[in-house]
């Protein structure tokens, strides 16, 4: 119960100003701990590549910072003095300078024959590791030191934690839409660095404030109570109801940024999404209930069951991140809302605190480490939304073999709808099923309100079809990168990557030399240039991309091909013959250089007549791949006529103003074609290209220019895109 003023009569603006002090501390100190995610991130791209899951692998790491955070804070309540806690704080706070500002090590380089999660790991520990680890500890501390102040329901400081959100949410949506478009990343840095000195401040003065409180705002006898209250089951259900939303908003992010590129904005949207679910759960609202969000849990769980059930197209990622968006609200509101009603007593929010960190980081290491290994697609999210709806359970609910049944029995017409048994064709007309099974679901799911345990077992059953894949593939597997597919389709083999179709062959030509088919066809732009009378002289041709290989079906054999691949997987798959022949039929002399191609051409001295860069097809750019210093790079990696070539087909981004402003910047010349195949064409396999040449040599590229396919590009004044400072979202086609 919090101390009335007669009890410890203190004026109130001391109580005010309190309050007022600690809110700021924990408002700012969440606020840097939370930019400085996609700050460092950023910052590390260019040393580890932009794969969508180096963010979920970012995540990892955050995630286990905060554990040791809130251990360390939880030991130093427990353990020490309230003096020599502020004084052990603020000497880490100090230590944690030395780190300052953040910048990527640069010493520091992927080894392609180690693992990338442990790579990525350890390059944020050198990096950032220190300043997380003190800031991460601060949520817990603050609250603890709180209860031995003069504020306000002192008693009961859980209302810090939403304030802390608060903080958090603010940062994480200024970056992508202020600092990173606006300043760049070295100055942020600096502005965070600055930030970093004034949370300090603020920090001793937060600490001098507990000093001089009335000590703890519990007895003796209430601690005592509470400690025993504390069991093992209760822990291991905040940590079990944590993870669930975890990995939920890394899930949706992997999915994301698949489709639309590993940035900042894309990175933070579920984030932000998570922390305002924190921020209005430790709200005290007390007419927000779990028993209030029933029914909008339902109807969320009804909308992922569709999202998530291969009913809506792949391709239609503008929309479906609309979708999720609401759906990862709802579900981690509702989760975040239970642990608030299952809180403990003041003197053990420190094992609270603890415990969430622990089931967040479990949903961190669930979806970068183990489901990565062992499993062949990516299902986490299913597996998430399946568990969301065993949280149903901890409500007040009758767990009956007759409600088990009804929920089993009631399953089967809604798996007819779905149309996991009559093999509907969902690829004409998807919008319509998926539409009508969310209502079929979400209906069912309503009347099954008040008895959750048929919701939950009735959700379980429709997910599991989700889980199993439905195509036969000859080959399925999942790397750091994502998952890969080999199958057969019309008499074409095909090479998925996640949602990307890496390219084709035409299963007829195996046993010959094949055909190049896509983008890479023999009338194509790329073909084009490889197969010019310039290219026909050059000597040493560089392929940053490998793809299936087939751009390998140009070489010419006094000729030395070199393939840039930052996956192996796709190595593997490319020079298999039981999969693709490209290479084997081609270049089967030719090397792959593993690893990111940006560090492979800066730690080695090549030096190629042309070199095309053909990493930027797929829905997810790699950014750094795309920015000044990068373009410099290959320009230097050139003969003095080389020729760039850049393939810039894409379903979300236009590059071609980007990469003619880069171009202007460095005194390079550019052309592009939008080539458009024909009727006939398409029916033999091959695709319409966007690309673009750049080079230091005005007469290739006007060369090129008067054969007439190609129209000359110039820079529009632009600030071009830098490793510092890149707006993506600039690109988006979507904007013009």
């Amino acid at each position: 119960m919090s101390l009335s003023s007669t009890e410890y009569p203190i004026s109130f603006r001391l109580r005010t100003a309190t309050v007022v002090v600690f809110c700021t501390t924990m408002f700012l100190s969440a606020g840097l701990l939370f930019f400085v995610q996609p700050l460092f991130t950023k910052l590390a791209l260019p040393k580890i590549g932009g794969a969508p899951a180096v963010w979920t692998t970012a995540m990892l790491f955050f995630q286990v910072i905060l554990i040791l955070g809130y251990v360390y804070a939880h030991l130093l309540t427990k353990w020490l003095p309230l003096r020599w806690q502020l004084c052990t704080h603020i000497t880490l706070w100090l230590a944690a300078l030395l780190f300052l500002p953040l910048s990527a090590s640069d010493t520091w380089g992927h080894d392609p024959s180690r693992s990338t999660t442990l790579q990525t790991l350890e390059l944020f520990a050198i990096g950032v590791g220190l300043p997380f680890a003190v800031l991460s500890a601060n949520a817990p501390l603050l609250q603890a030191w709180y209860t031995r102040s003069n504020g306000p329901s002192r008693d009961d400081p859980y209302f810090l934690y939403s304030a802390s959100n608060v903080g958090s949410l603010l940062a994480l949506l200024a970056f992508p839409l202020l600092a990173d478009p606006l300043l760049g990343a070295k100055a942020t840095s600096t502005i965070w660095f600055f930030g970093f000195i004034l949370f300090g401040g603020l920090l001793l003065i937060s600490g001098l404030m507990a000093m001089h409180g009335p000590g703890p705002a519990v007895t003796s006898a209430e601690r005592h109570t509470s400690s025993h209250a504390l069991n093992p089951k209760q822990i291991a259900i905040w940590i079990a109801v944590a993870f669930v939303p975890s990995s939920l908003m890394l899930s949706i992010t992997t999915k994301v940024s698949t489709d639309l590129g590993s940035i900042p904005l894309i990175w933070v949207v579920p984030l932000a999404v998570y922390i305002l679910s924190f921020v209005v759960a430790f709200a005290t609202w007390k007419k927000l209930t779990t028993d209030s969000l029933r029914i909008p849990v339902l109807l969320a769980l009804a909308v992922g069951a569709v999202l998530l059930s291969n009913l809506v197209s792949q391709h239609a990622a503008p929309i479906t991140i609309l979708a999720y968006v609401p759906v990862l609200f709802v579900i981690a509101l509702f989760a975040h809302r239970l642990l608030y009603e299952r809180r403990p007593p003041a003197d053990q929010l420190t094992v609270f605190y603890i415990a969430l960190s622990v089931g967040g980081a479990l949903g961190g290491l669930f979806n970068s480490i183990i489901a990565p290994a062992v499993f062949f697609q990516e299902i986490e999210a299913q597996i998430t939304l399946i568990l969301a709806g065993g949280l149903l359970l901890l409500l007040p609910s009758s767990l009956t073999p007759r409600n088990v049944m009804i929920g089993l029995l009631t399953s089967i017409p809604v798996l007819c709808v779905f149309g996991v048994f009559k093999g509907f064709n969902f690829w004409g007309n998807g919008m319509s099923h998926a539409l009508a099974a969310t209502l079929v679901l979400a209906v069912i799911l309503l009347l099954f309100r008040n008895s959750l345990v048929r919701a939950a077992v009735l959700l379980c059953v429709v997910m599991l079809p989700s889980l199993i894949s439905k195509q036969e593939t000859l080959f399925q597997d999942r790397s750091f990168f994502g998952t890969h597919q080999v199958f057969s389709l019309a008499g074409l083999r095909v090479y998925r990557n996640g949602t990307t179709i890496h390219g084709w062959q035409k299963e007829e030509d195996f046993g010959k030399r094949p055909t190049p088919l896509t983008y890479y066809h023999p009338k194509g732009p790329m073909a084009q240039v490889i197969t010019s009378e310039f290219g026909q002289r050059s000597e040493h041709i560089g392929i940053v991309g490998l793809g299936t290989g087939a751009l390998a079906c140009y070489k010419q054999p006094s000729q030395t091909w070199s393939f840039f691949e930052i996956d192996a997987m796709v190595d593997q798959v490319a020079r298999d013959p039981s999969m693709f022949t490209y290479l084997s039929e081609c270049a089967p002399e030719s090397e792959t250089y593993l690893g990111d191609a940006r560090v492979v051409l800066a730690q080695n001295p090549f030096e190629f007549d042309i070199l095309v860069l053909d990493a930027y097809s797929s829905d997810a750019i790699p950014l750094h791949l795309m920015t000044q210093e990068a373009v410099k790079l290959y320009t230097e990696r050139l003969t003095e006529d080389g020729v760039l070539v850049f393939h810039i087909s894409n379903n979300y981004y236009d590059l071609i103003d980007p990469l003619a402003r880069i171009s202007g910047s460095l005194g390079l010349h550019a052309a592009t074609q939008f080539h458009t195949v024909k009727e006939e064409d398409k029916k033999s396999g091959a695709l319409s290209s966007i690309v673009a040449i750049v080079s230091p040599d005005k007469s290739l590229i006007d060369g090129f220019i008067a054969e007439g396919n190609w129209t000359g590009v110039t820079s529009d004044g632009e600030t071009p895109w830098t490793d510092d400072k890149a707006n993506l979202i600039s690109a988006l086609k979507l904007l013009k």
